[in-house]
């Protein structure tokens, strides 16, 4: 049957001979997923060929609606060993979707299971998988113990672990555990999550998956509570923990190789009232691409604040909330004006990308290397360009304006809301107006919206009842504007990616003056808008205009303000 599979392929003529020959010699587990693994042959094309053969309909997934009803009294351990996954009803008989339409067997076991007559119907093995844990929960595989063994080979520890030899750390090297934990993890990559929040409730385990910005709640099987102890255990092992400690916050990292991409993880650990929470920020190293260009400024934002970045000297500063994309345009800057005849130093807390031709320190306050402490002595290393992770404290932010007066151009960040808030922030620490007057050159403020899935978004028009008082109509336009909907490219959510709205004040005569005179932001603000500054929220509405993002997303990300 397996060979019937092949020759029909070649039959098709979606296989050549010696690509069957190839095929053949695979360790996938039929001659199709072998073929398809080879890159040989698209899977759609591959089971919608076999599908013809035998007389069954192809379905999309993504575009079927699925009766839950038909999972009642289906035998989970079909779904997992066999890749069956129940989809409804016809006329009595339950409606199976299947990846392999040669294979009988199953369905008929399924048959016997249920007394019911099935349909098969043919439908991709990754969308199987995908309703799987969409509606029997992520990691449902490996708790029922059924999950086959793959994940052992596409998640590599970089480093190597200790354990200590208790019960705890034996229960959280189990192969169940061991496979739980990297489905988890395999799962948040593959759907591009930044984090991952597992969380400990008083009815069981929460995991939810933070994708764009958005924190998406993952369905889990009720059977993985009684896993809680060892899930937690396995990632603090991983990590370099100590398993044992549970009434005290823990901070650690793992290293891990997935499907040949390094792939850094931070994992913070914090008790709480049911249990330990664990928080991992997932760092794809080869999904970033950091280039100023294609962050999404305007072509007017993105000439001067590169004409800015070139400067002798002086402080750069880029503001906004934790996740707002702040170290990605920090980190774009660097590398567009990195030359053999520059040497850039930062100074991190944590470094979270390596960057070639830059010298980058990681900060240990809690062995006196702060931020204040590693600028006095990056200074003696006679840099030009000087990256300060961020100004949280008076001894920091006087080291940073030292530095630009001594020459140096220096980059960092602070959390405020806007850009004209920087002034008065570095105020409020204890900076002399006068210091903080002479060295900002510019503040970047920024935030992360969504832009819409380009292949299901939807133009609409509007009335001027439905959109705020501050919508730009007069720079619209007869410019279309659209929706989100959702489609199976971007699983059904309306976005896919995110893309920067900037401020960028430039400090000039007035703006010195007033910071100076120790104005309030709103003054500061003011003079910067009369002087061309675009808002945070002007930005955005050109976003909306642009049809790159939604009218949703301004007013998710923004506020209005009165100017």
């Amino acid at each position: 049957m397996i060979m019937h599979a092949g020759e029909i392929l070649k039959r098709r003529g979606l296989l050549s001979s010696e690509q069957l020959e190839q095929s053949r010699k695979n360790n996938a587990p039929n001659i199709v997923q072998a073929a398809i693994s080879l890159g040989y042959v698209d899977e759609r094309d591959a089971l919608k060929a076999l599908a013809e053969e035998v007389g069954l309909d192809y379905v999309d997934l993504r575009e079927t609606d699925i009766d839950l009803r038909a999972l009642e009294g289906f035998p989970q351990k079909l779904i997992y060993r066999q890749s069956l996954f129940p989809i409804g009803f016809d006329e009595g008989a339950i409606v199976v979707a299947t990846s392999d339409p040669l294979d009988l067997y199953p369905l008929d076991e399924a048959s016997a299971a249920t007394g019911k007559s099935i349909v098969p119907v043919v439908a991709e093995r990754a969308e199987i998988a995908r309703l799987v844990k969409q509606h029997l929960g992520v990691g449902s595989e490996t708790v029922e113990g059924l999950m086959a063994a793959k994940g052992d080979e596409e998640v590599e520890l970089l480093d190597q672990i200790e354990t200590d030899g208790s019960e705890l750390s034996e229960m959280a090297q189990e192969a169940s555990v061991v496979r739980l934990v990297n489905e988890i993890l395999l799962e948040a990559i593959e759907v591009r999550a930044s984090d991952v929040h597992i969380e400990s409730q008083s009815d069981g385990l929460q995991i939810r998956y933070r994708i764009d910005g958005i924190l998406h709640q993952q369905p889990v099987p009720p059977e993985i509570n009684r896993f809680q102890a060892a899930i937690i255990s396995r990632l603090k092992i991983l990590a370099r923990l100590n398993i044992a400690e549970k009434r005290l916050p823990q901070d650690g990292r793992i290293k891990l190789r997935v499907h040949g991409r390094e792939v850094d993880i931070r994992l913070s650990v914090i008790p709480m009232i049911h249990g330990e929470g664990l928080v991992m920020r997932v760092l794809d190293k080869s999904s970033m691409v950091f280039d100023l260009k294609s962050l999404g400024m305007n072509n007017e934002v993105y000439d001067t604040f590169s004409e800015i970045i070139t400067y002798p000297h002086g402080i750069v500063l880029v503001t906004g909330p934790t996740g707002s994309g702040k170290t990605t345009t920090l980190y774009s800057s660097l590398l567009q004006i990195r030359s053999p005849e520059t040497k850039i130093i930062t100074t991190e807390d944590p470094v979270e990308y390596q960057l070639d031709g830059i010298n980058q320190i990681q900060v240990h306050p809690k062995i006196g290397l702060t931020f204040a402490a590693s600028l006095r002595s990056i200074l003696r290393h006679d840099p030009d360009i000087v990256l300060v992770g961020e100004i949280r404290d008076l001894e920091t932010a006087e080291n940073a304006i030292q530095a630009s007066l001594t020459g140096h151009l220096v980059f960092s960040t602070l959390h405020t809301n806007d850009a004209a808030g920087a002034f008065t922030r570095m105020g409020d620490m204890g900076v002399e107006p006068f210091l903080v007057a002479g060295t900002v050159e510019a503040v970047m403020a920024q935030r992360l919206v969504r832009r819409l899935c380009k292949h299901c978004k939807q133009a609409y028009q509007p009335t001027k009842e439905e959109l705020p008082s501050d919508f730009p109509w007069d720079r619209a336009g007869d410019s279309t504007l659209y929706h989100s909907t959702g489609c199976r490219e971007c699983r059904h959510v309306g976005y896919s990616g995110r893309m920067g709205i900037y401020e960028l004040l430039v400090s000039n005569e007035d703006i010195r003056q007033l910071a100076q005179e120790r104005a309030s932001s709103w003054d500061i603000r003011r003079a910067a808008i009369k002087h061309g500054m675009r808002t945070l929220r002007m930005d955005a509405w050109d976003k909306v205009i642009a049809g790159d993002t939604s009218v949703d997303e301004v007013l998710r990300v923004t506020r209005g303000e009165a100017v």
